[in-house]
């Protein structure tokens, strides 16, 4: 997906379309997590820190993240994919593999297929899309990356050479900050001149990933698109803007963490058996804890209850150790069987479902458990 949150925005609001969109933390120490493409024209780029990204553009509408709004939208995206073939190796929200070999004689070319991608990502979600086509996936991914905006780009197999050979070498996988000056040192600015290089030549710098390397200048990658199973863990963690120190105020954005990892679980229709917190001091020293429950559970109480007695801990043993950094995680999941959800009542478990249709009929901030009104959160970012 081009510039997908940033993308989701403008379409969302259509005020901000054709205008510099930044997505991310809006306050001191908040980060990029998307930049529009007239954005980037700025030299916005995600992972940037957001005062930077204001000093380049000052200009930009700055929003914060609606994370589950874009997973919503990513459902649909992904819905579409798997209409075309069920091998889908999701990689994020708004990025994935497809194999659609199986998928040729019944709806056409492997252009017919990505053309039709594309058609119906727009028209069901308002949203654009590059497509990167080749017979494996290091090239598909290049591929869709050098389309962007609204790429859709094939590299046949007689093109490869066409394709990567004038490339900055930079573009293979692998070639990071540190290994990239060796080679340019060595004259080797492109795949290309990569792929014709003597071995002998590469192995001081490359070492005995030498053949990978030739492997990947020529175009070879032998991977296999594996389709996602069921999510391996829900998480949510936020950084502050100021340290924290309150017990109060860190309980409280726990439970608002919890509401939204439980809330996940259920609309997923799985259970947690793991529950694990995070926590980062001013000194960045980062601590993971956790506990795994008898019976797996997807009550917003019980998984609450778990992670505040971990944080519990924690603050006792560093008493007033400011946080940076809190996160709550959930593992272990599972489906559920006759044993059903864990819950300490009726009410508790009618509560939830309560809670998750008010949040998704009005949005993710419309209810909440009054824990999370103690202190407001202060420009955290997910």
């Amino acid at each position: 997906m081009d510039a997908f949150y940033a993308s989701v925005e403008q379409n969302d609001q259509p005020q901000y379309r054709n205008r510099p969109v930044i997505v991310g933390g809006t306050g001191g120490r908040g980060v990029v997590a998307a930049a529009s493409y007239e954005a980037r024209k700025f030299g916005v780029f995600s992972a940037m820190p957001m005062s930077r990204a204001r000093g380049l553009c000052p200009q930009a509408v700055v929003l914060p993240v609606r994370m589950s709004r874009y997973r919503e939208v990513s459902a649909e995206v992904f819905k579409i994919f798997r209409e075309s073939t069920p091998e889908v190796e999701g990689l994020s929200l708004d990025e994935a593999f497809l194999d659609v070999s199986a998928s040729l004689v019944l709806f056409g070319s492997i252009e017919t297929i990505g053309a039709t991608l594309r058609a119906k990502i727009l028209a069901r979600t308002g949203l654009h899309a590059s497509v990167g086509m080749a017979h494996n996936k290091y090239l598909a991914k290049l591929a869709s990356d050098a389309g962007k905006p609204r790429g859709f780009v094939h590299v046949p197999r007689d093109g490869v050479r066409l394709f990567l050979d004038p490339m900055p070498v930079s573009r293979v996988w692998g070639i990071g900050k540190q290994t990239l000056p060796k080679l340019q040192r060595l004259g080797i600015l492109t795949i290309g001149q990569l792929r014709k290089a003597d071995p002998g030549v590469l192995s001081p710098v490359l070492g005995n990933r030498t053949g990978h390397f030739l492997a990947l200048a020529r175009g070879e990658d032998e991977r296999e698109v594996i389709a996602s199973s069921l999510d391996k863990s829900f998480s949510r963690e936020v950084t502050f803007d100021h340290d924290i120190s309150k017990p109060t105020a860190l309980y409280a954005e726990l439970q608002r963490q919890v509401e939204s990892v439980t809330g996940r679980l259920r609309g997923h229709g799985l259970l947690a058996r793991t529950i694990q917190i995070k926590v980062r001091d001013k000194r960045f020293r980062t601590v993971t804890r956790s506990r795994s429950l008898a019976l797996p559970t997807a009550s917003t109480q019980l998984v609450f209850k778990q992670a505040r007695a971990l944080l519990e801990k924690w603050l006792q043993e560093h008493l007033n150790t400011p946080v940076r950094l809190l996160g709550v995680g959930v593992s272990g999941l599972e489906t559920p069987d006759e044993r059903g959800i864990e819950y300490d009542s009726a009410e508790q478990k009618a509560l939830d479902r309560t809670l998750d249709e008010i949040r998704r009929r009005y949005g993710e901030n419309k209810a909440t458990h009054a824990g999370t009104l103690r202190t407001g959160k202060k420009g955290a970012v997910e």
